[in-house]
């Protein structure tokens, strides 16, 4: 079983990546002040996984209290976070009490952000049950809900205290959330790992087709590089930020057309073919090289064109990201396939680009 370790210096914890992990509930009770835990779930995961994962909760002596939360982007709201802290608060649950996310990164993010500030912080774990959550949004302690006017603008950092990526429940996935999860995978080699970006190429028929170990080697890989970024920038000061490639157009996307409406990883994967596009404008990239990403995300099932948004609207949703400094929008592009930096564009080159 693959290891993973997020080498914190306030904040060190694992990542398990494997088979069967729900069931392996030892690895969740050696880490809990009380014996007790809140489950933080949504409706569809529930079904599935819920019913299961409490009873291996339950024989290792741990009280389980439940939240099932609606699912669905368009529900990481404060009206959601508040569903988690009413039950708590009726519940009792204490500063002991440990908050587990079961679910995608929707889920992730609100029970983090919510174990952030219940009681002014409370232990939680991970358990992600989405390729996208498994590879990206489940590591890293950036937890957050959405705002009317922008995506994940309120919110913390906030580090679990284990990740468990059981690889079985991916196999009940629909195909179009295991496609928009290939588009943080695919991600990691744009930025900054060129190798990884060709042993994708090579392996994409049977990532998609999720065989075992082709798989389980994509998600460790993903998370050693994740681990390793997390670790020397753990707040977005700097390196952190370029994992935020294809993020500024993808998060004006699911804005713009609303949240829920596009996926968050097949927003990405339109915003990573901008930023592509961006970088080709500039000198950076070749047009081979903007075709070989295009093919890429389309033999991983992602679009590759963004929606029709209107150009103004276009700048005042990318206006709200969180990587705007001193009222510039700064993009994550690429010198090359496999090395991103930051940079400015002018309206003129966005506009040429978004035409």
């Amino acid at each position: 079983m693959p290891l993973v370790n997020v080498d914190l210096a306030h904040a060190p914890y694992a990542i398990h990546i494997g088979r069967g992990l729900l069931r392996q509930t030892g690895l969740i009770r050696s880490l809990l002040p009380q014996p007790r835990v809140a489950v933080v779930t949504n409706t569809t995961v529930a079904a599935l996984y819920l019913a299961d994962f409490k009873a291996a909760l339950e024989a290792e002596g741990i009280a389980v209290v439940e939240v099932i939360l609606p699912d669905g982007e368009q529900y990481k709201t404060w009206d959601s976070l508040n569903q988690i802290f009413d039950v708590l608060l009726r519940e009792r649950c204490e500063r002991k009490t440990t908050l587990i996310a079961l679910g995608g990164g929707v889920v992730g993010d609100m029970t983090g952000f919510a174990a952030a500030v219940y009681q002014r912080g409370v232990p939680f774990i991970q358990v992600p049950t989405t390729l996208l959550a498994q590879v990206d949004s489940s590591v890293g302690g950036k937890t957050a809900i959405n705002h009317p006017l922008g995506k994940n603008m309120i919110g913390a950092f906030y580090q679990p205290k284990l990740v468990l990526a059981d690889l079985d429940v991916l196999c009940t996935l629909p195909q179009r959330e295991f496609s928009a999860g290939m588009a943080e995978v695919i991600k990691y080699g744009l930025i900054d790992d060129a190798p990884f970006l060709a042993w994708l190429e090579t392996h994409i028929d049977a990532l998609m087709a999720q065989q075992p170990d082709v798989l389980a080697e994509a998600i460790e890989r993903c998370c050693l590089a994740k681990a390793r970024i997390v670790a020397a920038d753990e707040r977005e000061e700097g390196q952190r930020a370029l994992l935020n490639l294809g993020h500024t157009f993808g998060h004006a996307i699911e804005a713009g057309m609303g949240y829920g409406v596009w996926l968050h990883g097949e927003a990405v994967a339109a915003g990573m073919m901008l930023a592509a596009r961006a970088s080709q404008l500039l000198g950076h990239l070749a047009v081979a090289d903007v075709a070989r990403l295009e093919r890429l995300l389309q033999a991983a099932k992602l679009p590759v064109e963004p929606p029709a948004l209107p150009f103004e609207q276009w700048l005042e949703w990318m206006a709200q990201d969180k990587k705007v400094v001193d009222g510039h929008i700064r993009f994550v592009l690429l010198r090359s396939l496999g090395h991103a930096y930051l940079d400015r564009l002018d309206p003129d080159q966005l506009r040429r680009l978004l035409a």
